[in-house]
């Protein structure tokens, strides 16, 4: 295996490079990339105190057309004592590669391969099991999607599962079963084939709009561009594949928060409206499907927040922190 190296983050973070099996377009390789809470100092450790959060490990997946920058969001967790990782999937971030076709693939199962690579890599085994520690998913949009299905396949391997405006749903949840099909047919016959650009650019705008100087965020536009990247047949049949697997019901044992944003926005032109709502899912119908994740599912409806709740203008951004360490404390008393 390769060594841990500094993040372009800077700072606490380092980065692992995760061979992966190649595929038809070459070598493929995920990245995970890590923050540990800094050590207790010698007074905290004579008095045996503990932070909450000691025995925990988190797992972060980002979502379409993304990659892991939120510095806050691993602070959140390694000021509690959580050691925090946040993996780039194979063929997005740090992990694209030249000649590769960003973000494509046509199963989300084949993540298990990622999943597996990290989770082995952080000491858990490639199952995440083999560990005393406990087990934290964390997921934004098509990376909740991912962590969802992933946390019904490996029942028990997870002992929450956090998600930040999750994909469960396609945006026009009532043609989905008409789309479905005729998707597949496509995905068999010409994977590649590249929808129309539909994306206007509006919601890192919005984003930009809402920037706190006092909270700043630095995205590489490389690896995040304003604009989606392209859309494939394939990809997109694997997404409403999983879309289906959801609405039949996961079955997930641990415990599910979702964090979403109140209400959504149609993007079709530039308002203001688009700087408090969530402009790439219809929020209400990700808040219906996430019921069927499992039995203990919280929802948390955030005024005024983006689709990345932890990216949305200061009130909402402090909104989706406060109930996320609500959450997060009534889980760890539970235990």
């Amino acid at each position: 295996m390769a060594d841990w190296i500094p993040d372009v983050l800077g700072d606490e973070f380092e980065q692992l490079t995760l061979e992966l099996e190649a595929d038809d377009e070459g070598p493929v390789v995920a990245t995970l990339v890590r923050a540990l809470p800094v050590p207790q100092g010698w007074w905290g450790r004579m008095l045996g105190r503990t932070r909450p959060l000691d025995d925990v490990d988190v797992l972060y997946v980002h979502g379409w057309s993304d990659y892991f920058f939120q510095k806050r969001l691993a602070r959140f967790w390694t000021a509690r004592g959580a050691r925090f990782f946040a993996l780039d999937l194979r063929k997005y971030g740090r992990s694209l590669r030249d000649g590769q076709t960003p973000g494509y693939i046509t199963d989300l199962a084949a993540y298990d391969e990622d999943i597996a690579a990290a989770l082995d890599a952080m000491g858990r085994g490639a199952d995440g099991a083999a560990s005393g520690r406990r087990l934290v998913l964390l997921g934004h949009s098509t990376g909740g999607l991912t962590l969802s299905l992933w946390a019904s396949r490996h029942p028990d391997a997870a002992d929450a599962l956090i998600l930040n405006s999750p994909w469960l749903e396609f945006q026009w949840a009532s043609a989905r079963p008409i789309l479905a099909p005729v998707a597949e047919l496509q995905a068999r016959w010409a994977p590649r084939e590249v929808a129309p650009q539909v994306d206007l650019g509006f919601y890192t705008r919005a984003q930009q709009e809402v920037a706190d100087p006092d909270d700043p965020v630095e995205v590489d536009l490389r690896w995040r561009p304003a604009q989606t990247m392209a859309v494939h047949a394939g990809w997109f049949h694997a997404i409403l594949a999983g879309h289906n697997r959801v609405a039949a019901g996961l079955g997930i044992r641990a415990p599910v928060c979702v964090l979403l944003s109140a209400k959504s926005a149609t993007p079709s032109r530039w308002s203001e409206e688009l700087t408090r709502a969530d402009s790439v899912l219809v929020v209400d119908d990700i808040a219906r499907a996430a019921l069927k994740l499992g039995a203990s599912v919280t929802v948390e409806r955030i005024d005024g927040a983006l689709h990345d709740v932890f990216l949305s203008r200061r009130e909402a951004r402090e909104d989706a922190y406060q109930r996320l360490d609500r959450w997060v404390s009534g889980w760890n008393a539970a235990r």
